[in-house]
């Protein structure tokens, strides 16, 4: 093949070398095996959730053989080990909306003002210590949270401080303390997408004449939205799923929750009752343990869903 000079008799230039023909096509075990692992990894994940679907599948379908889903779904009594039994779930639905949304109160804004204090005011060195002492509350067990929940803030704050009338157990003591627990989930998520953001879309701003808040509230907050979604997200998952606290401090009587100073029992907290108790294998009690927990994964699973369609419909890309 003739080169450009040759062909025109000019003298000949100065060319890059050419690329190997076989670094392309070079066979590289090392990434190979990176991406057969994550393979891997991505489908053993996809099996574990069909696998937790199918089990919870199987046994609710026998639990609702025998009873309606109306009247699982919409009925008012929960008593499925009573002579008379009943298997509306409600009661446990109230009482598990009423400790995620005390939750949420507490956790989204201290957790979000967590976030936007350690992303944009705080020094790097206050950072390094805050953060750490921050993560430090998503360490403790739960069940100390609970113990904590049942004798220092529903028997010491809400009963002798603040003399509200409230028995042993109450959902705002289960529901306080929760939200305790989710602030580092939330604030550690948000505060790694705030710190994401590039700092041109903050200089931008500055130039323009916003100051520091402002900068943090309408640009640096709506660029790193869809991590902050997903904090709260997993913060609401959290919530909703949380077990030992509400077993503890919430109550175990199953009822139609109107007060956050009455007691309670969550989805989780009969969950976590009824699963130590002596029912037959197989039997109609037993499987209520399965239809509850099919409803409370589609109910996470709703969340998930909701979230990724907010996040699509309002996320800034930059």
């Amino acid at each position: 093949m003739t080169t450009v000079s040759e062909r025109t008799g000019g003298p000949a230039t100065g060319r890059a070398p050419a690329p190997s023909a076989s670094f392309a096509g070079r066979r590289r075990p090392g990434e190979f095996l990176i991406k057969l692992g994550l393979r891997v990894a991505a489908g053993i994940t996809v099996i574990t959730t069909v696998g937790i679907l199918i089990a919870l599948l199987i046994p609710s379908l026998s639990f609702f053989a025998e009873v309606p889903v109306l009247e699982f779904l919409f009925g008012t009594r929960w008593a499925p080990r009573f002579a008379d039994a009943s298997f509306g779930v409600l009661p446990l639905v109230t009482a598990t909306l009423w400790t995620t949304v005390i939750a949420l109160l507490v956790a989204v804004p201290f957790g979000l003002g967590a976030a936007i204090l350690l992303a944009e005011y705080a020094k790097p060195r206050v950072r390094k210590i805050l953060k750490p002492l921050l993560e430090i509350l998503a360490g403790i067990p739960t069940v100390v949270y609970g113990f904590f929940a049942l004798q220092f803030v529903q028997g010491t704050v809400l009963r002798d401080w603040l003399q509200l009338p409230t028995g042993a157990f109450s959902v705002l003591a289960a529901g306080l303390v929760m939200g305790v627990m989710i602030i580092p989930t939330i604030a550690s998520i948000a505060e790694d997408a705030m710190s994401a953001v590039p700092s041109a879309l903050r200089q931008g701003s500055a130039a323009l004449g916003a100051n520091r808040m402002q900068t943090t509230l309408r640009v640096v907050f709506p660029a790193a939205l869809s991590g902050i979604v997903a904090a709260v997200v997993l913060g609401i998952s959290r919530a909703v799923g949380e077990t030992m606290i509400v077993a503890i401090a919430a109550g175990s009587q199953a009822q139609m929750v109107s007060n956050p100073l009455e007691q309670g029992q969550t989805m989780t907290g009969f969950i976590a009752n009824a699963a130590l108790g002596d029912s037959r294998v197989g039997s109609l009690e037993y499987n209520t343990l399965f239809a509850v927990g099919l409803l409370l994964f589609l109910i996470t699973l709703l969340i998930n869903f909701i979230s990724i369609r907010f996040v699509r419909r309002f996320r800034e890309a930059y």
